[in-house]
């Protein structure tokens, strides 16, 4: 299994997002310099996340193409959400595309619901705007 670099993870987010702009490898760089920021995942899919006290931000998630709609993107859902536990928190936040049903649907059933909007939040490729939707859930007592 390959080391997940920025250069690796950079790569894997071009793929999974093609209507927004994708984050560089010297943004993953600086994020993962962070000792609060922490990345889980494999060569499919990873997630990374951050944990501030006792709240956790799941900073982005992405599925290679090619395994979407498998279950891997649940499954790095729970490993962010039990690095997150491992880690002190308490409760997870998240924003997510408004346009991105997949992703909202895999955010539901995993138990976050809706807080709020921020509007006209991503910008497309082609220059068009997205609201962001806020969602949040508590994380499961150990």
């Amino acid at each position: 299994m390959p080391e997940l670099t920025p250069e690796h993870l950079a790569d894997l987010h071009k793929r999974a997002f093609t209507s927004q702009r994708p984050w560089t490898a010297k943004e993953f760089a600086g994020l993962l310099e962070s000792p609060l920021v922490f990345c889980v995942g494999d060569a499919r899919a990873f997630a990374l996340g951050r944990v501030i006290a006792d709240e956790a931000e799941l900073l982005t998630l992405a599925t290679a193409p090619a395994y979407q709609r498998q279950g891997i993107g649940r499954h790095m859902l729970t490993a962010y959400e039990n690095t997150a536990q491992s880690r002190g928190a308490a409760r997870s936040f998240l924003e997510v595309a408004a346009d991105n049903a997949p992703a909202i649907a895999l955010y539901q059933t995993a138990g976050y619901a809706q807080d709020g909007l921020r509007p006209n939040y991503y910008r497309t490729m082609t220059g068009d705007t997205v609201d962001a939707v806020l969602m949040s859930r508590l994380l499961p007592r150990r």
